[in-house]
């Protein structure tokens, strides 16, 4: 005797066995593409924040889409590595100085240690303190110390290894984003009506147009308010005659673009010209730093009020979360979210008649 499947039951059976091929089928595309999302992160920033810009330098060239591309890409290519290419010289010329200097500890010993080193504030002490026990027993104390020098050089690999990604990542992006550009409204095209068809024609064109709003604010917002520090830090590092004034520009920039801000390098230079007896220098390097920390305070929600209709405490919620959450392209994914959401909640909001926004 023969049981038959009712119609009703067998649809349902297919539609199953299809999702759950479609699911499958998902998880293997996102296993394929995970090792891109970085990359593709990258692409959207640079397409979307310089996408007015790639369209006039189209204009002015006579609408050659293509020469124009390679010009942004060369120019931004040249902008990531040769600042890369400045700190990797820079970390070979000190890497020779250690083996010349090792090679001359060994013949001769080891040297006593520079005296603006042990007055450094917070570490000179300790520093000096080890560097005379490393004098009088060097074996010894290498032994004793064998592990915390281990964990600082895998550290510093790690780093170095996790930098250069990041850079790799950012050229390949930067490729990408040219080819973005190049196709223009081809590329767009069905994004748009994928977006039409799952929310409408408002909603969907108002999430893309709050995508965009998020990652020019951001952009616009967080890397231009540091450059800007980057910049003026610079400047009063060079008045002032401290040494290393451009790596010590370069961290200004990497504090403030993760919302750390300046003050973890201002506030040790303060304290160490100060204990170096140059008092009138110390006061110069406290007010300028206020400066460089009121210039991040109020640059930024300028800067990424005047990118969009976007509220800045939806942007800056999203930067903050998003960077704890994913790092550094996380400030871009968490303000997208936020856009995306605070978008489709007004709408939603709309659609009830319980709120009307205002115009």
């Amino acid at each position: 005797m023969s049981t038959r499947i009712p119609s009703t039951s067998r649809r349902i059976i297919e539609t199953i066995i299809v999702l759950l091929l479609l699911l499958g089928l998902m998880y293997a595309l996102y296993d394929v593409l995970k090792v891109f999302f970085g990359v593709f992160t990258f692409a959207i920033i640079f397409s979307v924040s310089l996408f007015n810009l790639y369209e006039k330098g189209v204009v002015w060239l006579g609408g050659r889409r293509k020469l124009v591309a390679v010009i942004y890409s060369l120019l931004l290519v040249a902008v990531v590595a040769l600042p890369f290419a400045y700190a990797v010289s820079t970390v070979n010329d000190h890497l020779k100085e250690i083996g010349y200097w090792l090679e001359t500890a060994r013949d001769e010993g080891i040297p006593d240690l520079p005296v603006w080193i042990t007055n450094l504030p917070l570490v000179g002490k300790e520093a000096a303190q080890f560097w005379h026990e490393l004098q009088l027993r060097p074996r010894e104390t290498a032994s004793i110390y064998e592990r915390q020098i281990m964990h600082s050089i895998h550290h510093v690999v790690t780093t170095g290894v996790g930098i250069l990604g990041m850079a790799l990542q950012v050229v390949l992006g930067i490729v990408v984003s040219a080819i973005f550009l190049v196709s223009g409204d081809r590329l767009m095209r069905p994004v748009r009506a994928t977006m039409t068809h799952m929310f409408g024609d408002k909603d969907g064109y108002a999430l893309l147009a709050a995508t965009a709003q998020a990652v020019k604010g951001v952009s616009i917002g967080v890397m231009g308010t540091a450059l800007a520090a980057a910049v003026v830090s610079w400047i009063g590092f060079t008045i002032a005659g401290i040494p290393f004034a451009l790596a010590l520009a370069a961290i200004v920039y990497f504090l403030v673009l993760i919302q750390v801000g300046p003050l973890w390098v201002w506030i040790p230079l303060v304290i160490w010209m100060a204990m170096q007896g140059n008092t009138g220098w110390a006061i110069f390097l406290a007010i300028y730093g206020a400066g460089v920390l009121l210039l991040d305070g109020v640059l930024k929600p300028v800067l990424i009020a005047k990118s969009g209709k976007l509220p800045f405490l939806v942007l800056f919620l999203g930067v903050i979360g998003g960077m704890i959450a994913w790092g550094f392209t996380g400030m871009f994914k968490g303000a997208i979210i936020l856009a995306v959401f605070y978008t489709v909640f007004n709408s939603w909001l709309e659609k009830t008649k319980y709120y009307a926004p205002k115009e």
